[in-house]
């Protein structure tokens, strides 16, 4: 699935020359560590960009790391902090019955950049209790020589740094694991990851390939380095198998698909079908089986060409030709329940049930009970469970039910990740400092076990009243309100200083600080 925090915006300008790095020195491939992770009623959290169901567990990839629920939803397992997680955020998941991989990478300063960096592979065989730490996968030589068949020799940029080299999605079958890691291109391990071998796709100027076929090019992601030619099709960011040996790839050159475990594969782009995608960079894949057909739909974004356009494209005939819409919507990842789909958009939670034809958005995403509420437009992932929709945001969990009885969106319920409080008399907001321009200010206190008066306000340094966030509100329990940045005529407050004001029935009112930066 997909990386915490996406990243996104900065991979489109990544069709970089990779640094280079001295030989990747002898390092352990694995290490078995113990899950110790904590239980919570919420997941780690809030920036959530995976979410992989599977029977009745549900898995959480976000920025705090990993989250398993198996009540749906309402306790979780987190493992940040464990010995085999560390701090790490998750970029990808993938779940076949007892056995689990899933991904990790950070951010890290080179030459005053910050930069995606993949820091390996966890691997369960027992659903999560225990865990193999799998190093990122990398190359020994500068260039390597592979052999695609007994006359087709390619040469292939040896990838020996973990910078850029970050899985972004992960594909487990019965014959093997799949790893789309971007300037590490797509790999593969039929031994549980202890190695790991380089899938050759059609370069960019070739739309099939096969075992009979006489083939001369470079593999590699960037061009200019050690004399090899760029392949745009060589960078892999999304991958989904439909079957042990039938699997489905998107990189910055397209949509390939193989059946016969990767001896030989079509590539679907913007520019080599009169039907095609509308984009070449594919940033989701998902397949749809529902009524005895199998649907592949894609996450479609503009990649080089100014033809290219964002929006979601599928296939109900294996490729051969595809359908779009939602053209200029930046898609995400896609999640399907039954006939339903689900565009995870930066513009909100798109759903179409007539396949595409027509898309409702969320409307408000408000818990009755918690009086918690999703207050973004960025959704990263879908899944169904049974008859509820769970998605990801960067403001925290959410699901619903959708279904006749239940229609989408007519009861919501929203997990979201917090410090526990220490004493009653604690309180904090967060973030901190915050931009009102992409945020909101979220003031966490705790109004008591039973319903109580709640009174919020917001004032300046020089202590005049700025907002008055809520006035008597009865609330119970420990939560959050939002401040959004703006004074009580819905004006954007200036940079400064500004203190919240919590009163709880009257009692002693308790203070806090914050700091507003553009």
């Amino acid at each position: 699935m997909k990386t915490s925090h996406r990243i996104l915006c900065m991979l489109l300008g990544v069709m970089m020359a990779m640094p280079a790095f001295s030989q990747w020195l002898n390092e352990r491939s694995f290490v078995l560590k113990s899950a110790t992770s904590t239980s919570s009623s919420r997941p780690a959290g809030n920036g959530i960009t995976d979410i992989v169901i599977a029977g009745d567990t549900i898995w959480l990839g976000t920025g705090k790391g990993l989250s398993r629920s198996t009540d749906a939803g309402r306790t979780w397992t987190n493992y940040y902090g464990s010995a085999a997680f560390g701090e790490e955020d998750i970029s990808a998941i993938s779940v076949l019955r007892n056995e689990v991989w899933v991904a990790t990478a950070h951010t890290t300063e080179r030459n005053g950049e910050s930069l995606p960096e993949g820091s390996g592979l966890r691997y369960s065989s027992d659903g999560g209790e225990t865990w193999r730490v799998i190093a990122q996968p990398r190359d020994i030589n500068n260039v390597d020589t592979l052999y695609y068949n007994s006359f087709s020799v390619i040469r292939a940029l040896g990838v020996t740094t973990t910078i850029q080299n970050i899985t972004y999605d992960i594909a487990a079958t019965d014959s093997g694991v799949w790893i789309a890691s971007w300037a590490g291109m797509i790999r593969r391990s039929t031994d549980k990851g202890l190695t790991w071998s380089r899938v050759i796709l059609p370069p960019d100027n070739l739309d099939h390939i096969s075992p009979q076929d006489t083939l001369h090019f470079d593999l590699s992601p960037s061009s200019g380095l050690l004399g090899l030619a760029a392949s745009y099709n060589h960078m892999g960011f999304s991958i989904v198998a439909a079957g042990p040996t039938d699997i489905w790839v998107g990189t910055a050159g397209g949509i390939d698909h193989t059946t016969d475990n990767g001896r030989s594969w079509t590539k679907y782009s913007h520019q080599n079908q009169t039907a095609a995608i509308t984009g070449n960079f594919i940033v989701g894949l998902r397949i749809q089986n529902f009524g005895g057909q199998r649907i592949i739909w894609a996450a479609t974004v503009n990649a080089n060409d100014a033809s290219e356009k964002r929006g979601v494209s599928w296939t109900e005939n294996g490729g051969t030709s595809w359908k779009t819409a939602l053209q200029g919507e930046f898609v995400h990842n896609i999640g399907t329940k039954d006939s339903i789909v689900y565009a995870c958009t930066d513009n909100g939670l798109l759903r179409s049930s007539d396949r595409g034809l027509s898309w409702s958005t969320t409307g408000p995403i408000f818990d009755q009970s918690t009086k918690e509420q999703i207050r973004t437009t960025k959704f990263y992932c879908a899944a169904s469970r049974g008859d509820s929709v769970f998605l990801g945001s960067n403001d925290g969990l959410s699901f619903t039910p959708d279904n006749q009885l239940h229609p989408f969106g007519s009861e919501w319920h929203v997990a979201r990740a917090y410090r526990p409080l220490t004493t009653v008399r604690e309180v904090y907001a967060y973030p901190n400092p915050f931009s009102p321009d992409d945020e909101v200010l979220r003031i966490h206190y705790a109004a008591g076990d039973s319903p109580s008066r709640v009174t919020i306000r917001v004032f300046d340094f020089g202590m005049n009243l700025v907002r008055t966030v809520l006035q008597n509100a009865q609330r119970i329990g420990e939560l959050d309100e939002i401040w959004d940045g703006r004074d009580d005529h819905h004006r954007q407050v200036a940079n400064g200083t500004y203190f919240y004001h919590v009163v709880v029935n009257d009692g002693t009112p308790m203070w806090g600080k914050v700091m507003v930066l553009q």
